[in-house]
């Protein structure tokens, strides 16, 4: 009998824990965007074009250092050959081996490498900024998929709202009828309506499911996971005090991503060039080598008759050799390949060239318009406000009407549905500007964050 107490406080102690566990799942904004960086394969896949590019301007300054390699051979020779020791042809059969280093290293070719190097460089940070530019449309998509959940989720708790009425003016208008104070039509107008609620809530409700399957699918997570976001309360209390288009324009093209890696791509293809132009230097080099060798035709003493194979090692060290070569390689026709070279990489130039200015306008017009849509939302915003205020007072004043059998169940039913569709209406105004103050942050370099949208851009 002592065990009960200690069992119920051991189920008690994993109901708390499972509380906790509950509570810890809940995922804000920041943590949706912080995993998708760690898990969306997306961004995985261009932090890995990010490693190769380093990978390439590593070796490009290994290219500096010289080559070197070994060879290690094996002769069977047989016939008419010379004497090893002697240099006399003679018939014979012999059997050499053969051990050599072998270095080569560039000293001039045009500025080839050095210009390798920086291209390798101005590659690698566009990788970079094309993988932080991944990142910016990762965050922009969950910020959207973010908002979409709470937007549904304020749709279908006003479709429970309006459920909710409907059970309550059925249940008074029921008994009403029993009292014999309204037409019994009037309760199957009610009683529709109230179906028709009913059917809206579940659409609502799908709608709402749909738009957690959309995040999760941002996020890789499975549809039949848990997950669940925090849900903060957005209020617009205040005007908007937005920057002008043109200074936010001004700050947005020091600091996004998509012009840094166009300006970083402007910059590598005018190496290319540099390298093209290169081609046409003569190359400069130096080659060194160092061997030995091994001959079983190599006696130790040649006048001796029947002289024994000088020993391996001996033969080894009286054979070293070695040799320094410089070398200047001068192009002089190679079908036009070089100047072929050397206009491809100009055309390259006004490509990219071309394409920054591409990305600095379609800027300036996301800005623009990103500005002129959330002036336009706040001000549909305020105009909806108004209309939920108005269509608020009216169905008060319609259904205590209707209470008194004033109005038909008709005018009830369309006070109600304006009333609905006003409160929709509202709500996708709110969510729809709210994403527009966030695009127009983003756009200044500010991190995406629910957390001051309280009381948002408010004086």
């Amino acid at each position: 009998m002592k065990k009960k107490p200690v069992i119920l406080l051991i189920m008690l102690g994993m109901i708390a824990f499972s509380a906790t566990v509950v509570a810890q799942e809940l995922w804000s904004l920041e943590k949706c965007i912080n995993y998708a960086f760690e898990n969306n394969l997306t961004v995985k896949q261009s932090k890995l074009d990010v490693l190769s590019a380093d990978e390439n301007l590593t070796q490009s300054k290994l290219n500096l250092i010289p080559s070197l390699n070994s060879t290690f051979g094996q002769n069977f020779a047989w016939g008419r050959a010379p004497d090893p020791q002697t240099n006399i042809y003679i018939n014979q059969q012999s059997r050499q081996s053969f051990i050599s280093l072998n270095s080569e290293i560039t000293l001039f070719n045009g500025l080839q490498q050095i210009n390798n190097i920086r291209q390798k460089q101005f590659d690698y940070l566009a990788k970079k900024y094309d993988s932080d530019k991944i990142r910016d449309d990762i965050s922009l998509n969950i910020a959207a998929a973010y908002l979409s959940i709470l937007f549904n989720l304020e749709l279908a708790n006003n479709a429970q709202r309006q459920v909710d009425i409907s059970k309550e003016q059925i249940a008074r208008t029921e008994k009403q009828v029993e009292a014999g104070t309204v037409a019994r039509g009037n309760l199957y107008d009610i009683q529709a309506q109230g179906a028709n609620d009913e059917a809206n809530l579940v659409d609502a409700k799908n709608k709402l499911i749909m738009a957690y399957i959309d995040l999760k699918q941002l996020l890789d997570i499975p549809a039949n996971a848990k997950f669940d976001i925090v849900k903060p309360k957005l209020e617009i209390t205040g005007t908007p005090t937005l920057l002008p288009p043109g200074m936010i324009y001004n700050k947005s093209v020091t600091i996004m991503p998509q012009i840094k890696s166009a300006e970083n791509k402007v910059y590598s293809a005018q190496r290319s060039l540099a390298m093209a132009k290169g081609m046409r230097s003569p190359r400069l080099f130096a080659t060194g080598s160092y061997g030995t060798s091994y001959s079983n035709r190599i006696v130790e003493d040649p006048f001796t008759p029947d002289s024994p194979t000088k020993p391996f090692d001996k033969q080894l060290s009286d054979n070293r050799n070695g040799a320094l070569y410089f070398g200047l390689s001068i192009p002089i026709f190679n079908g036009y390949q070089v100047s072929t070279n050397v206009l491809n990489a100009k055309i390259l130039n006004e490509s990219v060239n071309i394409s920054l200015k591409q990305q600095k306008l379609q800027l300036r017009k996301n800005i623009e318009s990103a500005y002129a849509d959330a002036i336009a939302a706040y001000q549909t915003f305020k105009a909806r406000n108004k209309s939920v205020e108005s269509y608020r007072e009216s169905f008060k004043y319609t259904e205590e009407k209707f209470n008194v059998g004033m109005v038909t169940s008709t005018d009830y039913n369309v006070a109600k549905i304006q009333l609905s569709n006003a409160e929709s209406d509202l709500a996708g105004s709110k969510y729809d500007y709210i994403f527009k103050v966030k695009i127009l942050d983003f756009y200044l370099g500010k991190s995406l964050t629910l957390s001051d949208i309280a009381g948002v851009r408010g004086k």
